[in-house]
């Protein structure tokens, strides 16, 4: 079946995402994501495009991007290529990193460039990450808020600035206070699986605890952390519902998910 071709946006503004094969991780650590941060930089030097801003979790990327010189595709081909490059030669892998190809939609109209700006950066505390958008530190948040912040280099701040106030100062409080309210507008994402009921979900976990406790295995560190693992990929839960139905504290949960 021939591919879908992609819609092109009037305005020039699109909403990117970008994930790993499988859904599996495409940042390992904490120098892969700044790798890629500084691939967005070399890449942005180029006049291909202009970045409004970006947020890096650990299987995905979510990006608003205005094109420049070079389309939407070509854009993302250069990114890709290059993080993929430094990827694979880093961990001795071949082959794809990314799944299928990046996923984008156009942005036409000023409400909804708000509202993705807000989207990107509550993806941490929509996945129960952090409690605020200020305290993930891989978001372009800082480049907004902070005076001479690195991110400043990559990031365009004046346009969605511009649309808060003519005054910068007053234009960052606003800013803040609108990206740190509730989000309940939506875009792609990487989470295209029908989530389980929690109901459902509490059951399967109590089914699975109970399996565990029957093994009465050695290292039940080891295993709970498996458990936890097989237990996100079925139910497709967040980490705040997985930390609330397992009573486990959520940054214990995001570590085992990460190891």
């Amino acid at each position: 079946m021939p591919r879908q071709q992609r819609k092109k946006s009037n305005s020039g503004y699109y909403h990117v995402m970008i994930r790993g094969n499988d859904r599996k991780n495409i940042f390992l650590d904490e120098e892969d994501k700044q790798n890629f941060i500084e691939i967005l930089y070399q890449k942005k030097q180029e006049n291909i495009y202009l970045l409004h801003a970006f947020c890096l979790m650990d299987n995905h990327v979510h990006l608003m991007l205005q094109e420049g010189e070079v389309n939407i595709a070509n854009i993302m081909k250069r990114i890709n290529i290059s993080y993929v490059h430094y990827f694979n030669k880093k961990y001795k892998k071949i082959g794809h990193l990314f799944q299928d190809r990046f996923k984008s939609e156009g942005i036409e109209e000023e409400r909804y460039i708000l509202a993705l700006i807000k989207y990107i950066h509550q993806n941490p505390v929509k996945a129960g990450i952090t409690k605020t958008v200020g305290e993930y530190k891989w978001s372009s948040y800082a480049g907004y808020m902070q005076e001479n912040h690195y991110y400043q280099k990559i990031v365009d701040t004046k346009m969605v600035l511009g649309l808060f106030s003519e005054d910068r100062q007053t234009a960052k409080r606003q800013f803040n206070e609108y990206v740190n309210q509730e989000c309940t507008d939506e875009f792609i994402d990487i989470e295209e699986v029908e989530k389980m009921d929690e109901e459902d979900a509490k059951n399967l976990f109590r089914e699975m605890m109970n399996s565990l406790m029957e093994e009465k295995r050695d290292n039940n560190a080891q295993i709970m952390e498996e458990v936890i693992r097989i237990f996100r990929d079925k139910t497709n839960l967040s980490i705040r519902q997985i930390a609330a139905i397992t009573g486990l504290n959520k940054d214990k949960i995001n570590k085992m998910l990460r190891g």
